[in-house]
């Protein structure tokens, strides 16, 4: 049923606390940023009407046939070591956040935000639920955690980690490897539902997301989309190429030239967009794989950033997990070649990555999707008061090591201002 709203942006709020007691609940939001193909879907899925079983080492396999089964709105995320079902490698790192590896749910109940209005999709009584939402009250948001974090890793063993990197390069073995490392906290005490209000406030972003598994919670500002199907056609929309915004109209279009022209940034945007053609060539009729756009330069809040825009068709009858499957993780945090590129992840990376490079977002009753890739997030277990979000920094042959390490510092001052935590 749909109910008009005058006030939509004050009624998601409340629709958004009227639902985040509930164990399971996703809320995907797009903050009406310019993107090539928009943003998400705004959606709040609510509570956990059923949940999708999930074989070990057949997840991708397991969603399809509950898809199939119930053809109903689905909401989730894939965890970036499914990797480990797609080709033969391990995660054998720590893990603080313990997300599951996938994760699939139909929910009780579901918001579809339009621009004026709101669609509740639910087996209870949706004008019930809907004046139970203009009801809800809403806490001002707070300042913030205020607590500290640590570096997993020092900087020594971060510069290391970068000069072992490019000695493969040199041999041949890789061209570019994406490299983590983690901030965290333990003991720390945090309203996750606060901090997502702060992060969209700082740092708002097309692919947005606030997802609840229990007492795991991922508080997303993501940028990226990894891949979305509409009919036969996919779409995956890889980001390599980042610059700050300028402080004048002026500074700010001559970065944004800066960006453009800079050899590195095109060089390995390039590279990942040929990894993604690659890889949906995979899944996708012969002769349909196009780049509409490359190279593309787009404005957030805080940066500018390079887009790549490419996509293809379907082959007939080909399961829609299969093209999810063939293409994850997102050539984009890993490096080319893929899977060498995740070995040396697996290597040098110290921290289980999880859900992080991984992939949150919804399946329709149709079989179409949506999924963002999961980086600038917080990632929260509430149980073990365990806070933990990864900076990434792409190594080639031209990097610096100093340079990278001081690229990931300043990347989680935006994480840091969220959580109003300071670095020690």
């Amino acid at each position: 049923m749909k109910f008009p709203l005058e006030d939509l942006s004050s009624f998601r709020l409340k629709a958004w606390y009227w639902g985040r007691k509930e164990e399971y609940c996703t809320y995907l939001f797009d903050h009406n940023i310019s993107y090539p193909e928009g943003g998400f879907k705004h959606l709040l899925a609510v509570g956990a009407k059923n949940i999708c079983p999930i074989e070990e080492g057949h997840s991708f396999e397991s969603v399809e046939r509950f898809q199939r089964e119930h053809k109903e709105w689905m909401f989730g995320h894939w965890g970036y070591d499914l990797k480990n079902e797609v080709e033969l490698l391990c995660s054998d790192h720590p893990d603080g956040i313990e997300m599951p590896n996938a994760f699939f749910y139909i929910p009780k109940t579901l918001f579809v935000f339009g621009e004026k209005d709101v669609e509740i999709i639910t087996k209870g009584d949706e004008e019930a639920i809907f004046f139970e939402v203009l009801n809800t009250e809403v806490p001002e948001m707070s300042d913030g955690w205020g607590g500290k974090v640590l570096p997993k890793i020092s900087k020594k063993v971060y510069v290391d980690t970068v000069e072992r990197i490019q000695e493969h390069i040199l041999e041949g073995d890789v061209y570019e490897v994406n490299i983590c490392m983690e901030f965290l906290a333990r003991e720390a005490k945090i309203d996750p539902f606060d901090l997502y209000l702060r992060l969209s406030a700082l740092s708002p972003a097309p692919f947005s997301a606030f997802h609840r598994v229990n007492d795991k919670y991922v508080v997303s500002s993501s940028p990226e989309r990894f891949m979305k199907k509409e009919g036969k056609r996919i779409v995956s929309q890889p980001i390599k190429g980042t610059i700050r915004r300028g402080t004048s109209q002026e500074e700010d279009e001559q970065l944004k030239l800066d960006l453009r022209n800079s050899e590195k940034e095109v060089a390995e945007n390039m590279m990942i967009v040929d990894l993604v053609r690659n890889d949906l060539a995979r899944t996708c009729k012969a002769g349909t794989i196009k780049v509409p756009e490359i190279f593309g330069v787009y404005s957030f809040k805080t940066v500018h950033q390079m887009i790549s825009t490419i996509e293809g068709e379907i082959k007939d009858f080909l399961p829609f997990s299969e093209v999810i499957k063939k293409a994850f993780p997102m050539g984009s945090m890993t490096g080319a070649p893929k899977v060498m590129a995740m070995a040396l992840i697996e290597t040098y990376e110290r921290t289980k990555r999880g859900l992080y490079s991984g992939s949150i977002g919804y399946i329709t009753p149709e079989g179409d999707f949506d999924f963002n890739v999961v980086i600038r997030s917080a990632f929260y277990n509430a149980a073990a008061e365990y806070i933990s979000f990864q900076i990434g920094s792409a190594i080639t042959i031209d990097s610096e090591a100093e340079a990278e390490h001081e690229e990931c510092i300043l990347k989680a001052k935006g994480m840091l201002a969220a959580l109003n935590a300071e670095m020690i």
